[in-house]
């Protein structure tokens, strides 16, 4: 497949993009800071260049031309409301719009857990994100394209061992980078899974034994 990528730099994405590139996809990533278009080329990847603040339907419609599949991990990362709603709100919507304006069907996002910081005080900021999060996935469900939302716990910097819980309602925990990833990889190549929220956490069964049943 031809895979896009947004936020192919980043924790999940980093640990994505070899396990794509290495079952034979060609992927494309998106990128901002400097030297990362580099890294992408090492990693095997056509780097485009690319500010989520300022692009619309208009600029992702012309990175989606001609692909199979994009995959969407971008976010603020507490950066501040604005970024959250450019980044987290605005970005994944326009890309779901672009997609369907050019007829490229398969989109798999990397959403957030309904229970994510709720043990602890939480600032406006958070919530805000949390919103915009909401926003996009209201807007991406609105759809007719062949969506999967992916809904991880609390993210470690990890690589995993590729042993998850994964359901469409399940005990929030901690997960991995690299099982997201993992969980990522298990979807693209199982294009019956669709219009499905994944929630997910480490756990005992294989990831794409997991995957597998939430199909049935």
């Amino acid at each position: 497949m031809k895979i896009l990528v947004i936020g192919a730099t980043g924790g999940v994405g980093s640990r994505l993009l070899p396990m794509l590139t290495e079952a034979g996809h060609e992927v494309h990533g998106l990128w901002h800071s400097d030297g990362d278009d580099k890294r992408l080329q090492r990693q095997g990847v056509t780097p485009h260049f690319g500010d989520l603040t300022e692009m619309g339907p208009r600029d992702f419609a012309d990175l989606v031309t001609g692909m199979d599949a994009a995959v969407f991990l971008a976010g603020a990362g507490g950066a501040g409301k604005d970024l959250a709603t450019a980044i987290d709100g605005d970005a994944a919507i326009a890309l779901a719009r672009a997609m369907e304006a050019q007829g490229v069907r398969r989109l798999v996002v990397v959403s957030v857990f309904p229970e994510a910081g709720r043990n602890r005080d939480l600032s406006e900021t958070f919530e805000h994100y949390m919103a915009e999060k909401k926003r996009a996935d209201v807007a991406i469900t609105a759809t007719d394209l062949d969506w999967v939302l992916i809904r991880p716990g609390t993210l470690q910097n990890e690589d995993g061992d590729g042993q998850v819980t994964a359901g469409r309602c399940i005990t929030y925990g901690d997960v991995a980078r690299g099982n997201v990833a993992r969980a990522i990889h298990a979807v693209l190549d199982r294009p019956w899974l669709t219009r499905e929220m994944i929630e997910l956490t480490d756990g005992p069964v294989a990831v794409g034994r997991a995957m597998d049943a939430l199909g049935r």
